[in-house]
């Protein structure tokens, strides 16, 4: 059939080729849908390099493809407000997109009409929480530097845990990694996330220092169960560092607010997580030939200052020798001269006191004699035995000491009288 085929002109015998049938619908629907308004939520908005937004619009019980050009976003004044949750009111043409052969709205103008039920939800959490200070930078930890487990909390299945694996090993290949499996999507994920969570800080036999939570990307509904309140609470209250990796870049949950270290992609994560055995072999090998160097130049330089020291030295000293050397010299001229007047002097001295002994030796004996006279005449006046020539008499017991009360000598006493000349013997009665 033609390209511009009626549809109901399509039977058995003349079948649609998949090409002209798109054709058709395009035809049908660009057709009949020139200018319609549409009110909506903005869900999986994405701006790429060129300037076209491509997202999805829908409500509680439907959804359908949009794309926003350049040059329609560039005039819209409510561009900075689209974004995942945001409602609005758009202008649009509706068309068919041969090559997916999807329907598709091509978004001309649009206002903001409020926020969807799941942005306001999401915004009011995110105050509460940030009121209570669960997401100041100030809570959030450093990641060891170079960790040695590696704790991964997302689905056992698909792109993402292979990924992060992968990326982990060839930076560091000796690096342990351990897989708590949970759900990452739908109402089971956000328990079975938290268990992860949970798991990880009170496992006793293998103590993770990094904690990785991932999900690939998504639409803002399929991110939302990274929005939960106890999820976020348990993410906030890790005593290990966690690593929120939700998404892609431009995906925003409340995880990653409360996370230590929020990562564009899971395989950014992984990449945030560990250094590249590699280089850190090259810098060590790098700071060892610079140390290396380092003590080189040192050793070098105080060698020089040794032997400039030395050099120093022993010209001072030979300085200071000669020095010495013709002081003795001038002494050794000296002394034979003062040795000489030294003796002379000494031998006129010697000769003076010669001369003058002997009449010193004279007068000294002279001196004592008259002196030793004196005192003999002294020591007679007050010797007890001097009254003896008067007639008086002495007299003492066997012991030798000096009777002098007869009161206290006992008959039979020997005693011993002494006179001016001689002495007597009695005995007392």
């Amino acid at each position: 059939m033609s390209e511009g085929a009626d549809i109901e002109g399509a039977s058995a015998s003349r079948p649609f080729t998949v090409s002209s049938l798109d054709a058709a619908l395009k035809a049908r629907v660009e057709g009949g849908f020139t200018k319609i308004y549409v009110e909506a939520e903005i869900s999986g908005w994405r701006q790429y390099p060129s300037g076209h937004a491509y997202f999805t619009l829908k409500d509680a019980d439907a959804q359908i493809s949009a794309v926003m050009f350049k040059w329609s976003l560039d005039r819209c004044r409510a561009r900075e407000a689209l974004k995942d949750g945001a409602k609005v009111l758009v202008y649009a043409t509706a068309t068919v997109y041969p090559q997916r052969g999807s329907l598709q709205l091509n978004v001309l103008a649009a206002r903001l009409t409020g926020a969807g039920d799941l942005m306001q939800r999401y915004l009011d959490l995110k105050k509460k929480l940030e009121d209570e200070g669960l997401f100041d930078p100030s809570r959030r930890r450093r990641l060891p530097f170079l960790p040695r487990r590696i704790g991964l909390v997302t689905s056992p299945s698909g792109a993402v845990v292979h990924d992060m694996c992968r990326v982990l090993t060839r930076r560091f290949p000796a690096i342990e990694i351990r897989l708590f499996p949970a759900a990452v999507q739908g109402a089971d994920a956000p328990p079975a996330i938290v268990r992860g969570i949970e798991y990880f800080n009170g496992c006793a036999d293998w103590s993770a220092d990094v904690l990785i939570v991932a999900r690939g990307g998504g639409s803002f509904e399929d991110l939302y169960c990274f929005n939960d309140e106890t999820l976020v609470r348990a993410v906030a209250a890790s005593k290990i560092p966690v690593v929120s990796a939700v998404g892609h870049e431009t995906d925003f949950t409340l995880c990653d607010f409360a996370a230590d270290v929020r990562a564009g992609t899971p395989s950014i994560a992984a990449e945030i997580v560990v250094p590249v055995k590699e280089e850190l072999v090259r810098k060590l090998d790098a700071a060892a030939s610079s140390m290396a160097s380092a003590a080189r130049g040192r050793y070098e330089t105080c060698a020089q200052r040794v032997d400039a020291a030395a050099e120093t030295l022993s010209h001072s000293f030979g300085i200071r020798l000669v020095r010495e050397e013709s002081v003795l010299d001038r002494l050794a001229e000296k002394l034979p001269v003062l040795c000489e007047r030294g003796l002379v002097a000494a031998e006129s001295a010697l000769g003076e006191l010669a001369t003058r002994l002997p009449v010193s030796c004279e007068r000294g004996m002279a001196a004592a004699e008259s002196s030793l006279k004196e005192l003999s005449a002294k020591l007679g006046a007050l010797s007890p035995f001097a009254v003896l020539d008067r007639g008086y008499s002495m007299t003492f017991d066997a012991s030798g000491a000096v009777v002098v009360d007869a009161a206290k000598v006992a008959s039979g006493t020997l005693l011993k009288t002494r006179l001016a000349r001689g002495e007597i013997a009695s005995v007392a009665q």
